[in-house]
C-alpha cells in the first residue's frame, strides 16, 4: 500500500509539473501578445518587431492547442524557442525606457520594479479576511 502510494506520488508530481510547464508556456505567450497592443509598447516598438512577437505567441498558442499531451521537456523546450524569439525584442522595448521608472530621468529604480517611484494603486485585487 506505502509503494502504491509512493508510486502514485511520483506520477502525480510528473504531472503537476508537467502541467506547470504547460501553464507556463500559454502564461508568457498570452502575456506578451498582449504587451503587444499596449500604447507605450506600440510607440516604442516598430511595427515590423511587434509583428514578429505576436506572430510567434500565435504560433506557439496555435502549437499549444495542437499538443495539450505534449511532455513538460517539450513545454519547456517550446518556451526557450519563444524566449529566443521575444528576448531580443523586449530587451529593446527596455532599453528605450519601456519599463515602469526605467526611462531616463525617471522617477523609478532602473528597470523599473512595480510600485517604483508611485503611490500605491487599488487597482488591483482585494483580500478581505474571513473568521
Amino acid at each position: 500500500m506505502v509503494s502504491e502510494a509512493e508510486k502514485y506520488k511520483d506520477e502525480d508530481e510528473k504531472e503537476a509539473n508537467r502541467i506547470a510547464a504547460k501553464n507556463g508556456l500559454e502564461s508568457y505567450a498570452y502575456s506578451v501578445k498582449n504587451s503587444t497592443s499596449e500604447k507605450a509598447f506600440e510607440e516604442k516598438v516598430d511595427a515590423a518587431d511587434r509583428e514578429t512577437l505576436t506572430k510567434a505567441c500565435e504560433e506557439a498558442i496555435s502549437w499549444l492547442d495542437s499538443n495539450q499531451s505534449a511532455t513538460q521537456e517539450e513545454y519547456d523546450d517550446k518556451k526557450k524557442e519563444l524566449e529566443s524569439t521575444i528576448n531580443p525584442i523586449m530587451r529593446k522595448f527596455y532599453e528605450a525606457g519601456g519599463a515602469p521608472g526605467g526611462a531616463p530621468g525617471g522617477d523609478g529604480a532602473p528597470g523599473g520594479f512595480p510600485g517604483a517611484g508611485s503611490a500605491p494603486s487599488n487597482d488591483g485585487p482585494q483580500v478581505e479576511e474571513v473568521d
